[in-house]
């Protein structure tokens, strides 16, 4: 071994150099200071054809500012979502709390699966896990939980238990020929087919409930599901609630599933489906679980008050839940990748444990502690409690809950003024999260009869395509249209999750995470649909 080449590579890259680490880092600073001035959106062209073929490793060592050149042009093409024209999705800029946290972890580079491999890191994701647990299941004796690498892999796990609960010995028998089934409403996420598929039920195995003006899953209709999955000899292995769909934000009653749930279990004699709650997107409403609505001490605009005393009282159900997925790095405003999957009783993570017998790697494996035993993956970051505990006690709790009533109260006014024009129609305006869904049909029609004919089912099919291509043309013309550097940046979804007769609704969409977001963006939204 050339020892000097060692040498040389041990202090490049394994010894901390302050001074070229944070000129590094104020590079980047400067560039994230410098794309103020850019509009929203990408920064530079994409070629994915030249990245394939031109593939580079260097053969020579260099230093850190090499390993800076490789990924530079990357970091400026990449657009970090702190302008508050992006009302695109449901995402929104990291806090800098969350950038402290964030790279405390990567300085230490913690993976949680055992205590061997994260010492206090371990510790602070059960802080993390139980503070959430309280806020959301708003205190709860035995909470336990692990975060994960998105929202995905934690209804995942949810849906893993409720196979367990179900079938039992399903995790080292298999199913056995068992006719398993999931349930989700028409609003739900994709990534619910996700699971199903990857747990083996199967995507057709996964029934979908209609849901009400609202969006939320329509009682009745889940009741009539459960008895007919059951007389067919099925198997419901899991309900899968939603706490703020993507598009329109619908909101399901989680206590009314319960009943629903444990009535129809109880009367086939069958165990009770797993209840989990996909609240990766609202579950931020249970900051205003304590908020007087009536004192109203955070002076928010009066009009808005109804819509926020429903969120207020919708978060009640999460009580009724056995699991939650929750994403941080969503309306948390955290880093990627910050979500959680939280058990209300820690006894159902039995479901998923593993004896240290088929794990010799982590022998030393305590059942109390550490998480290997019952995780899905093996190797799991720790920049989730690290990004969501700097937050949380640094913004406090009556910080989310202004930068959360800012939202709702800023989605409120959107909705207003959108609706106020005759040839609009807002879609979502019985729901209470910060999201708007909508139409924008040419002046002179009148888009509330439209869609009330449609509610009716009394539109005929010609005009309901001509009119679903109208909204979508007006869309596109927007966007080939619209100023990059005043207009709002706006999606559009073909199926907002309500289906009326069976038609899907496409919509414009906006989501009104950031909080720099404030009415006079909404007024030139307001502006560039009259000026179409």
């Amino acid at each position: 071994m050339n020892k000097q080449k060692l040498d040389n590579l041990i202090a490049t890259f394994f010894t901390c150099n302050r001074a070229d680490l944070m000129d590094i880092f104020n590079e980047y600073l400067s560039v994230l200071e410098a794309s103020d001035g850019h509009a929203p959106g990408g920064l530079m062209s994409r070629n994915y054809e030249t990245a394939q073929v031109n593939p580079e490793i260097h053969v020579l060592p260099g230093n850190l500012k090499d390993a800076r050149d490789a990924i530079f042009p990357y970091f400026w093409g990449t657009d970090e979502w702190f302008s508050k024209m992006h009302l695109e999705n449901v995402k929104g800029p990291a806090n800098y709390a969350s950038l402290i946290g964030a790279l405390a972890c990567l300085l230490k580079n913690p993976n949680l699966c055992v205590d061997t491999y994260s010492q206090r890191s371990n510790e602070l994701e059960v802080k993390a896990i139980t503070s959430l647990a309280n806020l959301v299941f708003y205190q709860t004796d035995s909470p336990w939980g692990v975060f994960t690498m998105g929202g995905t892999i934690s209804n995942l796990y949810g849906g893993r238990i409720g196979i367990e609960k179900t079938s039992l010995s399903a995790m080292s028998k298999g199913l056995q020929g068992r006719r398993l089934a999931g349930i989700v409403s028409e609003a739900a996420h994709y990534s619910n087919k996700t699971v199903a598929g990857w747990l083996g039920i199967g995507t057709d195995n996964l029934f979908s409930v209609p849901t009400d003006r609202a969006f939320a899953m329509d009682l009745k209709e889940l009741a009539n599901l459960l008895e007919s999955l059951y007389s067919d000899g099925m198997t419901v292995a899991f309900v899968i609630a939603t706490f703020g769909s993507t598009d329109a934000f619908g909101v399901d009653d989680i206590k009314g599933m319960r009943a629903i749930i444990a009535e129809k279990a109880a009367k086939f004699n069958v165990p009770q489906p797993q209840l989990h709650v996909d609240a990766a997107v609202g579950w931020t409403l249970s900051f205003l679980a304590e908020y007087d609505v009536a004192k109203n001490p955070l002076e928010v605009d009066a009009e808005a008050l109804p819509m926020i005393a429903k969120a207020k009282a919708a978060t009640e159900g999460f009580r009724y839940a056995d699991s939650v997925t929750i994403d941080f790095h969503k309306m948390g405003w955290g880093h990627y990748p910050s979500s959680a999957f939280i058990v209300n009783r820690r006894d159902d993570l039995r479901c998923l444990l593993r004896s240290k017998e088929t794990m010799p790697y982590f022998c030393e494996a305590e059942y109390r502690r550490d998480p290997a035993l019952f995780t899905l993956e093996c190797s799991r970051p720790a920049i989730g409690p690290y990004a969501l505990m700097a937050s949380l006690n640094s913004i406090g709790l009556e910080g989310y809950q202004t930068l959360v009533l800012n939202a709702l109260e800023t989605t409120h006014y959107m909705k207003r003024k959108i609706d106020e024009m005759e040839y609009c129609k807002v879609l979502n305006m019985e729901a209470f999260g910060p999201a708007v869904v909508w139409w924008v049909l040419p002046k002179g029609r009148d888009a509330k009869d439209i869609f009330a004919r449609i509610e009716a089912g009394k539109l005929p099919d010609e005009a309901y395509e001509r009119y679903c291509a109208e909204v979508r043309h007006l869309f596109d013309r927007r966007s080939t249209t619209m100023n990059s550097f005043k207009d709002p940046r706006l999606s559009f979804t073909t199926s907002i999750g309500r289906n009326p007769y069976g038609r899907s609704l496409p919509a414009w969409k906006a989501i009104l995470f950031n909080p720099r977001t404030d009415k006079a963006v909404v007024d030139q939204v307001i502006q560039s649909i009259e000026d179409l």
